[in-house]
């Protein structure tokens, strides 16, 4: 999943007192298909820069994968969920983007930030 989306390895286990609840979500990392996504990014990020950093990462896979967090900027999923209802109701390119897009603007949680 790429987008809004980003993946923090939060080593320190500190990191949903870091950030602003109201703007994004956290969530674990569990689907195989993102895990597989994230992995790929690290692997070629280590192709492209040598990074040491990286090389740890991908060497303590499977011990660090349970610290890494998807954070979600809620007015992404909600854009996300509009749009799953949308193609769901049979529409289908612009015309489900359009129906997601307005179905945003009249959330007035939106505006709140929740």
């Amino acid at each position: 999943m790429s987008g809004g989306v980003a993946y923090v390895l939060d080593e320190r286990g500190d990191f949903s007192r870091r950030v602003n609840p109201q703007m994004v979500g956290l969530e674990k990392l569990e689907d195989p298909a993102e895990i597989a996504e994230v992995r790929a990014m690290i692997e070629r990020h280590v192709a492209y820069t040598q990074s040491t950093r990286g090389r740890l990462v991908l060497d303590a896979w499977s011990e660090l994968l349970p610290r890494f967090v998807k954070v979600m900027p809620r007015d992404y999923q909600r854009i996300l969920s509009c749009l799953r209802r949308a193609h769901d109701q049979a529409c289908s390119g612009d015309e489900a983007v359009m129906a997601a897009f307005e179905e945003n603007a009249r959330d007035v949680s939106r505006v709140g930030g929740n």
